[in-house]
């Protein structure tokens, strides 16, 4: 078997998002692959689409149900356990790809003996295999090769998305690389030892995969729910790059993503897309950062990346938390309504 396809999939039933993604996934002009769909408890019809396929096509495709919801991260690692390929591919069930996305990308696997290879995608608003307006390099040029520290470095601080890549399955195992469950954003938890513990890293700079917008996306879904998931997923990232032993030689890297990814990122969601503020939470998002990086306002890639205005929100949230909800909603206010006065 050459290639697992895994397929994490809650209700996706509606307006033919998980049909597309399926056809997109069969008509694969690769032969030899399994795709594994892994239903996450949904509440609609998804699984009788998914046993609908697996009928058709049982050859090809595994439909799983799965006992408890326990979110992406969950369903990923039930077929990743159940996988048989010597490569990994993981979709969203609302995406598709290229016909010929997983037979290139194992084909250049296979030309240069990369242990990763990825790709870039478009964004799209409707089902269809044009290529929309919105390309997103995932990676770059530069990134490619054996990886040595400096590649290692920009993959961390530009690793791009796991979904539009294909990894060794064989490293995945050995280094228990399963997914943190009953969170969402898992693939940023699990983002750097993907790449990190490979040793080749390969690049196709095309869009074959489409990255579907719709409202029910989780980059779409804001809550404090989603937030704490967010905070988890950078604790997971820490305790991952010690894990594997890869902490102390990216220190700087690592302090600047969980940064991001932990606070800034959290923060500056939390504050005009959750309702009710509360300024509890504000303080707990606050002492955690000072708690697991306290000179993080010293880290180079902050100086260099962080706007001015970010950093005098931060740094006013890290003094008065109080003070910081309070400038925020007047400032939130007052661009309110210039925009409504022009």
């Amino acid at each position: 078997m050459v290639l697992s396809i895994i397929v994490p999939v809650y209700n996706m039933a509606a307006d033919g998002k998980l049909t597309f993604c399926m056809d997109s996934l069969l008509n694969q002009t690769i032969k030899d692959y399994e795709i594994i769909a892994v239903d996450d408890c949904s509440t609609d019809g998804s699984m009788d689409i998914l046993k609908d396929y697996e009928k058709r096509y049982p050859e090809k495709l595994k439909a799983i149900h799965s006992d408890k919801n326990h979110h992406q991260g969950g369903a990923k690692n039930i077929g990743l356990r159940m996988a048989k390929g010597d490569w990994i591919g993981f979709i969203d069930a609302d995406d598709w790809i290229s016909p010929d996305m997983y037979e290139r990308l194992i084909g250049k696997a296979e030309e240069t003996g990369a242990d990763v290879v990825g790709c870039d995608y478009s964004f799209v608003y409707e089902h269809t295999f044009k290529v929309g307006d919105e390309v997103i390099a995932n990676s770059r040029q530069d990134q490619t090769g054996i990886l040595d520290h400096d590649k290692k470095a920009s993959l961390i601080m530009d690793g791009g998305s796991l979904c539009v890549k294909i990894f060794r399955r064989q490293t995945i195992i050995e280094n228990e690389l399963f997914f943190p469950e009953d969170i969402f954003y898992e693939d940023n938890a699990l983002s750097n030892s993907y790449l990190l513990l490979s040793k080749r890293f390969e690049y196709i700079e095309e869009p074959l995969y489409y990255y579907y917008q719709h409202d029910s996306s989780t980059v779409h879904s804001f809550s404090e729910r989603r937030c704490r998931d967010r905070m988890d997923a950078g604790m997971v990232m820490i305790d991952e790059a010690r894990k594997h032993g890869y902490f102390d030689e990216f220190r700087d890297e690592i302090e600047y993503k969980f940064t991001l990814l932990y606070f800034i990122n959290t923060i500056f969601t939390y504050m005009p897309c959750v309702r009710p503020v509360r300024i509890g939470f504000i303080k707990e998002l606050c002492n955690g950062l000072k708690e697991v990086f306290p000179g993080f306002a010293d880290n180079r890639y902050y100086q260099q990346k962080t706007n001015d205005e970010e950093k005098k929100l931060i740094k006013m949230a890290m003094k008065s938390p109080v003070a910081f909800v309070i400038y925020y909603k007047l400032l939130w206010g007052y661009r309110n309504l210039r925009k409504k006065l022009r």
